[in-house]
């Protein structure tokens, strides 16, 4: 199960108007994900970089059974649930607090929102859908009330499927999401530059 490491960089959280969680990939780290805020517009965030337990958030594919994923899934939700909940505590609200992941991280930090939908500050995803061998819509609540949300992806890319992307999308726009997908044809499975000033412009301005 995953225990509370957290790594962390930018502004304290003290002293910061905005927050953002970043979520690596399967078989990175906090450090790597933390990296990518060098390039990102987030000079005024704190940022908090949780690391799973054996740098991986649950062992099977995202498209695997829920059931294949337990109990890591839940564990990493719930960790994600406790540092909001922490932030909140310290006067962080919800709108003030952004997420953003890669790969696995991306479709962990897709999975958390849509679960606790509310209005977040926004959603950076660079390749990621919601989990599961199909979109289990009793899982998913909320009112994302305009949270800006960005979801890049290569197409096609050998761990995310474009069909599963695009019908996250549209689950989170039935939320009240607002949603803007960028498909990169013959894309590496990596973040590219462009997926970094699409996320500027539309989530970190």
């Amino acid at each position: 199960m995953h225990i509370k490491n957290i790594k962390t960089a930018g502004k304290a959280v003290e002293e910061a108007q905005k927050v953002l969680i970043m979520l690596h990939g399967r078989g990175g780290s906090a450090a790597d994900i933390l990296s990518l805020a060098q390039h990102l517009n987030v000079q005024d965030y704190a940022l908090l970089a949780p690391q799973a337990t054996d740098n991986t958030w649950y062992p099977q594919s995202f498209m695997a059974s829920p059931q294949q994923n337990e109990p890591w899934l839940s564990s990493a939700l719930q960790l994600l649930k406790d540092i909001e909940e922490g932030l909140n505590a310290q006067g962080i609200t919800s709108d003030k607090i952004y997420f953003s992941g890669f790969s696995q991280g991306a479709c962990l930090t897709l999975e958390y929102v849509t679960r606790n939908a509310k209005k977040y500050g926004g959603v950076a995803a660079f390749t990621g859908g919601l989990a599961g061998d199909k979109i289990y819509m009793e899982n998913y609540k909320g009112n994302f009330k305009k949270t800006p949300v960005f979801i890049g992806t290569g197409d096609p890319d050998p761990h995310v499927p474009l069909e599963r992307v695009n019908a996250s999308s549209e689950l989170m726009q039935s939320m009240n999401a607002d949603v803007n997908v960028k498909v990169y044809k013959n894309r590496a499975h990596s973040i590219s530059r462009d997926e970094i000033n699409m996320a500027d412009n539309l989530i970190f301005y």
